[in-house]
């Protein structure tokens, strides 16, 4: 074992060897699906009513929470874009992650780094977003966050800083948006903005190992999921394509015709079928893995003019339910693609979190009028409609879930929601 490898594994506190039943440590859960079907959480809450903590976040973010072994990890910003009527001044922006404990809220610790100079200008559109976009993911070595053309970085459990990586550094549209994903020694990211680019770099010295090139237009976080013969795919859409990978080396299995736009929703996958969505003309359409070569014909079992532009969906009992940015509800049959409903959700507002699946119902994030609870199942209905006083900022980030409770950030705070 070399110096490097022993120098970090004295550094490193081993909370878990393995990533438990009750974490939720990347962007959308352990799967991508966004799905806990088996958590008890609260139908309704308010700023009183089933809160169980509540905490002011340093900063500004549109990152979703990710826990790990009882500690929640978040990124934010500071110094420059919060207000952009007054922005101030680029070379004050900070970039930070965060680690709260999940028992009280405690802020435990809080690492910044200074942002690039490449780093966008804080015009309206995309301080909307922000400087930090991307939700951590996190093992039993550590935290990896990622903030577009400011880098990759890894920290420890303790808030050391291992390694950072740079991955390019152009900027288009809104900024940044993907989440780096975990599979085996490899921590990989969607630089397609910053780079064009998806890289795979070793999670424990953070030098790269292998990338894919030619990948255009593509905000969304890619997925690594089993085929129906048990081989491990990395599926990766993005403007008019969709490609499977081998996720040890990032050579190409398989190559099929995608969303005709930029591509912003993640893919999601049940069975063996990966179901994509994306476009501002919205397209949708469902793709059986475990082909090789050009599977448009083979493999491609429906596509339709019903998606969405920035939201993901999930499956559940062989229907596909999402909102979409224009707060539209969704659900689609998955075998076939016919659409079931489409009902507009009791507000005008508009959403940039994707749908939460948590026990029998699915959760509606709106940015700026609280989150509907609604029933699964043919019918639309709604069930509860939650708002939060004294907060006024915007939720843009897409729920987490850990045991019977539920974590939602704004740019203002960190809310953990269970049954008291």
């Amino acid at each position: 074992m070399s110096k490097l490898v022993i120098a970090l594994f004295t550094l490193l506190p081993l909370p878990a060897t393995l990533v438990e039943a009750t974490d939720w440590p990347r962007f959308r859960g352990a799967d991508g699906n966004a799905s806990a079907p088996s958590a008890n959480v609260p139908l309704t809450w308010s700023a009183t009513e089933n809160m169980t903590w509540k905490v002011e976040i340093p900063g500004h973010g549109a990152s979703s929470p990710s826990v790990f072994s009882s500690r929640v990890y978040l990124t934010s910003f500071t110094g420059y874009g919060l207000n952009p009527e007054e922005p101030g001044n680029r070379e004050d922006l900070q970039q930070h992650v965060l680690c709260f404990d999940l028992n009280d809220g405690k802020l435990l610790w809080d690492k910044s780094t200074k942002a690039s100079s490449a780093e966008q200008e804080a015009t309206r559109r995309v301080a909307d977003h922000g400087y930090a976009t991307g939700t951590p993911v996190c093992d039993e070595r550590g935290v990896y966050a990622y903030f577009g053309v400011s880098g990759l970085l890894a920290y420890n459990h303790q808030g050391n800083l291992l390694w950072r990586a740079k991955t390019g550094s152009d900027t288009k549209g809104f900024g940044s948006a993907a989440s780096p994903i975990l599979y085996r020694d490899l921590v990989i990211i969607n630089a397609s903005i910053e780079a064009k680019t998806v890289f795979a770099f070793n999670r424990v010295s953070g030098k790269e190992v292998w990338r894919i090139t030619d990948v255009a237009s593509s905000w969304t976080t890619p997925v690594v999921a089993a085929s129906a013969d048990g081989r491990d795919e990395l599926i990766i859409s993005y403007k008019e394509h969709v490609r499977g990978f081998d996720p040890v080396t990032g050579s190409e299995l398989w190559n099929c015709v995608g969303v005709q736009d930029y591509v912003v929703p993640c893919v999601i996958v049940h069975e063996g079928t990966a179901f994509v969505l994306g476009g501002r003309k919205n397209q949708s359409m469902a793709i059986r893995l475990g082909g090789n070569g050009d599977i448009t014909e083979s493999h491609r079992i429906w596509e339709t003019n019903i998606g969405a532009n920035v939201t993901s969906p999930v499956y559940h009992e062989g229907h596909l339910y999402w909102i979409s940015d224009r707060g539209i509800a969704n659900c689609t049959n998955a075998a076939t693609g016919e659409s079931v409903y489409r009902e507009r959700v009791s507000t005008s507002d508009r959403v940039y979190a994707s749908t939460l699946l948590a026990g029998n119902r699915m959760y509606l994030t709106t940015r700026n009028n609280g989150v509907f609870a609604v029933a699964l199942g043919p019918e639309y209905k709604e069930l509860a409609h939650n708002v939060i006083d004294g907060d006024d900022s915007s939720f843009n980030a897409t729920p987490a879930v850990i045991g019977d409770q539920l974590l939602f950030r704004t740019h203002q705070y960190l809310y953990c929601i269970g049954a008291k």
